[in-house]
């Protein structure tokens, strides 16, 4: 019975760790952003890989402050019948900021916090985590644009639940 509960659990346990990774990466990003007064952008890239990226002053020089990579086969996906989360941002795909324009779109936090896209414009959006075709690793990150609030979110099997 334990080599069925662990079968079970171990896409949950590596959708919480990258969920984590996520989170910590984002919030880094922010408190950057605040402490430092600099704009600090956020790329994901390579199907599993967050980057935060100082904009210097004077411009435009940017450099590199973190890269991270989830482990595991973890990657930014969103498995097919899954719900939006309760926030509602969109999941039209993996990462969804609503106004962002670009390909892939520039998002950062301002020195005030505030999550915007290249043009100032304030943005909320959606960032989904999983191990490819494994929904119960499925995770969610959301970012309340105007205050900078980062909300995780876990796939139970039924429904998004707040972590």
């Amino acid at each position: 019975m334990a080599v069925v509960q662990i079968g079970v659990s171990r896409p949950a346990a590596l959708g919480d760790g990258a969920m984590r990774v996520l989170l910590s990466q984002m919030n880094a990003a922010r408190e950057l952003a605040i402490t430092q007064r600099r704009n600090m952008r956020l790329t994901f890239t390579n199907a599993n890989q967050v980057q935060i990226i100082r904009e210097e002053v004077p411009g435009p020089t940017l450099t590199t402050i973190r890269s991270v990579l989830f482990e595991s086969g973890i990657q930014f996906v969103l498995i097919t019948g899954l719900p939006d989360t309760p926030d509602a941002f969109g999941n039209s795909g993996p990462v969804v900021f609503a106004s962002a324009t670009g390909t892939p779109p520039e998002v950062k936090f301002t020195p005030e916090g505030v999550f915007v896209n290249q043009d100032g414009v304030t943005l909320n959006g959606s960032v989904f985590v999983a191990l490819p075709a494994q929904a119960l690793s499925a995770r969610s990150v959301t970012i309340f644009g105007s205050t900078g609030r980062i909300r995780a979110y876990r796939w139970d099997g039924r429904a998004w639940k707040p972590v």
